[in-house]
């Protein structure tokens, strides 16, 4: 093989996590894919996987490199396809993550509408409630509802997060809404846990308030629900109750001390030349989240 078929080879082992895969996908032997992949990191200097008789990973060198290949083949691709004066459909594997709830709501439905419009490319969605390094889990794209900290990796934009307190209706007829946060203390509530026995604070713009749970669940999706039944006040990022919030069954409450809205990004590491692939669905996410209530796309949530 020559150099650009190494790194072909690379790339489409980096994919598979497999050499029988990879020499699958690109019409070779087993042992030729190795040897491509051996030849690679003797030149290299380095080790691009970890391998062992149950899988085949990419090292932290790997990593890094698998994103500069997958650019410079994109680049490649897209030069041959000008230069030959063709219109090429984008084809490729991307892999875009999320967190969970924020996912299957928003993610996913836009994930969906992408591979509609876009048939040659395929897409791995991993939704998980941590934050998902993307170069050790050889992610393309991710979605960050938080400040994010100085990093080498490219930030787009795509609205703001509140954090609000809601009830039902029922409830506040019930018990009466608050007008201060002092007055929380005086009613019942629903409070999320993780990875312990205490309550997550409620942290407003006056401060952090402690609070005696009514409830407490360590899944936000049934905390809300005891909330729209009646149970208590809940507090929970906006985009968890859009649909309760629009049909009336739940109601915001001390708006003005919300501490300010978290910004939520599309995060990738391609760097300035991003290959047509990933652009396609950069824009097609952010066209999309920044269309969102929950982001700030609609007025009747602000």
């Amino acid at each position: 093989m020559d150099q650009l078929e190494r790194l072909r080879c690379f790339v489409a082992v980096a994919d598979t996590q497999s050499f029988a895969a990879a020499a699958r996908r690109l019409g070779c032997s087993a042992p030729a894919a190795t040897r491509a992949i051996a030849s690679l990191e003797q030149r290299l200097g380095v080790q691009l996987f970890q391998r062992s008789t149950r899988s085949v990973r990419l090292t932290e060198a790997g990593e890094r490199f698998v994103i500069d290949c997958r650019r410079i083949l994109g680049d490649l691709d897209e030069s041959e396809a000008a230069a030959a004066g063709a219109q090429t459909e984008p084809t490729g594997l991307l892999s875009l993550t999320a967190p969970s709830m924020f996912g299957r709501l928003h993610v996913a439905p836009l994930a969906t509408s992408f591979l509609q419009a876009h048939a040659r490319i395929r897409l791995k969605l991993l939704l998980v409630d941590r934050v998902v390094s993307l170069l050790e889990e050889a992610q393309d794209l991710a979605v960050r509802i938080a400040h994010l900290p100085d990093s080498g990796l490219t930030a787009v934009p795509v609205g703001a997060m509140r954090r609000v307190i809601v009830a039902s209706p029922d409830y506040l007829a019930r018990a009466g809404e608050p007008r201060t946060p002092r007055e929380l203390a005086d009613h019942r509530i629903v409070a999320s846990y993780f990875d312990g026995q205490n309550m997550t604070p409620w942290r407003l713009r006056d401060g952090v308030l402690a609070l005696t749970p009514t409830l407490m669940v360590n899944d936000n999706a049934a905390g809300i629900a005891a909330a729209v039944a009646g149970v208590g006040l809940v507090r929970c990022q906006i985009y968890q109750v859009v649909d309760e919030l629009r049909d009336g069954r739940l109601r915001i409450v001390l708006a003005d001390h919300e501490r300010p809205a978290a910004p939520v990004h599309l995060v990738h590491a391609a760097g300035r030349r991003v290959p047509a692939p990933l652009r396609l669905l950069i824009d097609h996410m952010a066209a999309g989240l920044r269309a969102q209530p929950a982001l700030g796309g609609d007025g009747f949530l602000r």
